[in-house]
């Protein structure tokens, strides 16, 4: 009876241990659901997706240009040596800086000719006195007098006439030079000068002076892009400088003639430059998005695709902690725009900065 007691006890432990054992085998593990945290959500960047006209990239070159109806161009009215230049390309300069020195032999004939009528014009007024003096003695006519009186007043109008002269060349007369002033405010965006240079009256501008709050952009439009292009338009700039910055302007004309020796037609953009990050010289790529066609499409920003195993993604939330997955096929693209008609809706929203460290959490 014992032995059957103790068998039958056995027998129970067995199958209570074997149901346990069941039971946990058969239990699923639920893993912790995926959703974003503040840090990782501070990091990413959510657009809301919209219909847009289909179109496509037309890209051009040009280069930035100094607007040419706003600069001050310095030309001599003197011929002489320049002796000394205290600016380079690209330096600022105030109204009133002195920019430049030139010896010139006019300025000896000047300053010569200014001592001269002084001379002259201290006999002039010593004899004026002395008319004066016989005229109210009785001893010198009316007529002497005047003529004593337009004397002196010949020879300062020719004496002021002088100093205006050598104060519009900005003499010095400590140096023996005349002095070259800026005329106004801005950066030196040409220069034609330097020392040790014959320069004259009849010579080319000396220097430019521009203050670059507005620049223009020179567009290259070949014959193939001819047609394509109009008046208004908006555009895109990028250039080499800031390569992550995109610079939005509109073409505001077009030139009508054909430039036959580098085989481009002319566009202008004139741009705001307040920050002075666009300066002339500089060569940009200029982007044109053209409609193609009026039907419309969902438009995905280029940067948000994620390319995985030769197939293509996007990242598609719904809320912090329901994020899809997303394989997609677009109908059409240019450099900046994929478009969709099929595949994602408008009004979605989707992830397009940072999206592949989501992804690669979502993955594992």
């Amino acid at each position: 009876m014992k032995n059957t007691i103790a068998t039958l006890s056995l027998l129970a432990l067995i199958t209570l241990q074997s149901c346990t054992e069941k039971t946990a085998e058969t239990t699923p593990v639920t893993e912790p659901k995926f959703c974003l945290d503040k840090e990782l959500k501070s990091k990413i960047t959510i657009d809301t997706l919209k219909k847009e006209p289909l179109t496509e990239t037309i890209t051009l070159t040009g280069n930035v240009s100094y607007n040419t109806d706003n600069v001050v161009q310095f030309t001599s009215l003197i011929s002489g040596v320049v002796t000394k230049t205290y600016f380079s390309l690209g330096d600022y300069v105030k109204k009133g800086q002195v920019l430049a020195e030139i010896k010139s032999t006019e300025l000896n004939g000047l300053q010569s000719e200014n001592r001269s009528l002084q001379s002259q014009l201290a006999v002039a007024q010593r004899q004026l006195q002395s008319t004066k003096s016989m005229f109210q003695d009785g001893i010198a006519s009316q007529k002497d007098l005047l003529s004593a009186e337009n004397d002196v007043n010949v020879l300062k109008s020719s004496l002021e006439n002088i100093r205006e002269n050598l104060n519009l060349y900005s003499a010095s007369s400590e140096k023996s030079v005349f002095q070259i002033k800026a005329p106004g405010n801005g950066y030196i965006v040409e220069k034609n000068m330097s020392t040790g240079m014959q320069i004259s009256s009849e010579s080319q501008s000396l220097f430019t002076i521009s203050d670059l709050n507005e620049v223009w952009v020179m567009v290259n439009i070949y014959a193939t892009n001819m047609q394509s292009i109009k008046e208004n338009m908006n555009v895109k700039i990028k250039t080499l400088a800031y390569p992550d910055e995109i610079f939005n302007g509109k073409i505001s004309s077009l030139s009508n003639v054909f430039d036959s020796e580098e085989r481009v037609l002319k566009a202008r953009i004139v741009m705001q430059n307040k920050d002075l990050k666009l300066k002339p010289g500089m060569s940009a790529d200029i982007i044109i998005n053209k409609e193609v066609s009026d039907k419309q499409a969902v438009a995905v920003p280029n940067k948000a695709m994620i390319f995985d195993n030769n197939r293509n993604f996007l990242l598609v939330y719904k809320d912090d902690c329901n994020l899809e997955v997303r394989e997609v096929e677009p109908s059409a693209k240019n450099d900046q725009v994929l478009y969709f008609d099929k595949g994602i809706q408008e009004n979605e929203k989707i992830i397009t900065k940072n999206q592949l460290l989501i992804y690669e959490r979502l993955k594992n």
